[in-house]
C-alpha cells in the first residue's frame, strides 16, 4: 500500500513511520524540514513542502492509497487551515481513506452527552484553543465524501509501547486517563487494515 503521512516529524507521527514501513508498505511524508527525518528505507520518499500550500499537497498525494495525518496544533491554526486542500487532494485523486490523529476532547461527553468533552465539565484543559482546532477538523470530515476516522487520545506521555489498551467508539473509555505516543501510533496505524471505525471518533485509553 502507498501510505502518506502527514506530521511525520511529531511526536505521534513519528512513530507511525517506523510501523508502516516494517509492515512493507511504501510511505510518503511531506515535511518542511526533510533533515528532520532519521531514517533511510528504500519504501520511504521524503517531500519538503508544506500542508498549507496547495501544489504542495497535490504533489504528495500522487500515488497514494490512504492518508494518515498526525498534524498536531502547535499553538497555530496550521491544523484546521491545511484540512481543506488534504480533503480536496484526496477526492480529487480518488483517495477514500483518512485516518488522523485528534484529541479525548471532541469525544462525546458522558456527562451531557449533547455535547463534547472539551465543552463540558469532563474537560480538565486549562484552554481548549486545541480542541477547538481539532473540532473543525471533525466537521470537516463529517461534511467530506472520505472514510475517515479520528484517533481520540487522552493525556498523551512518550511512555512505551504496551500493546493493551481499551478503545471506544464515539466515547473515551471509561476511567481512562491516559495512553502513551507508541501505543496510539500503534492504534492508529493498525487502522488501516479495517473498516471497523469508519466515520467514527475513536477513544483510547488503558
Amino acid at each position: 500500500m502507498n501510505i502518506l503521512i502527514l506530521g511525520a516529524t511529531g511526536r505521534v507521527g513519528s512513530k507511525i513511520v517506523p510501523y508502516a514501513l516494517h509492515d512493507g508498505h511504501h510511505v510518503t511524508v511531506l515535511v518542511r524540514t526533510p533533515e528532520k527525518i532519521q531514517m533511510n528505507d528504500e519504501n520511504l520518499s521524503i517531500l519538503q513542502g508544506n500542508v498549507l500550500v496547495k501544489q504542495d499537497i497535490g504533489r504528495a498525494m500522487q500515488g497514494i492509497d490512504t492518508v494518515i495525518s498526525a498534524l498536531n496544533t502547535d499553538g497555530t491554526t496550521t491544523l484546521s487551515e491545511s484540512m481543506p486542500l488534504i480533503i480536496e487532494a484526496m477526492e480529487r485523486e480518488g483517495i477514500q481513506r483518512i485516518i488522523t490523529v485528534g484529541t479525548a476532547g471532541i469525544l462525546q461527553s458522558r456527562t451531557s452527552p449533547d455535547t463534547l468533552r472539551y465543552q463540558s465539565s469532563e474537560s480538565k484543559r486549562r484552554t481548549v484553543r486545541a480542541a477547538t482546532e481539532h473540532h473543525k477538523v471533525y466537521e470537516l470530515l463529517k461534511q467530506s465524501t472520505l472514510k475517515w476516522t479520528i484517533v481520540c487520545p487522552t493525556y498523551l506521555p512518550d511512555g512505551e509501547r504496551t500493546g493493551n489498551y481499551r478503545v471506544e467508539r464515539h466515547f473515551l473509555p471509561e476511567g481512562g486517563v491516559e495512553i502513551s505516543v507508541p501505543d496510539t501510533a500503534e492504534f492508529t496505524f493498525g487502522l488501516i487494515k479495517t473498516n471497523d471505525y469508519i466515520q467514527s471518533r475513536v477513544g483510547i485509553a488503558y
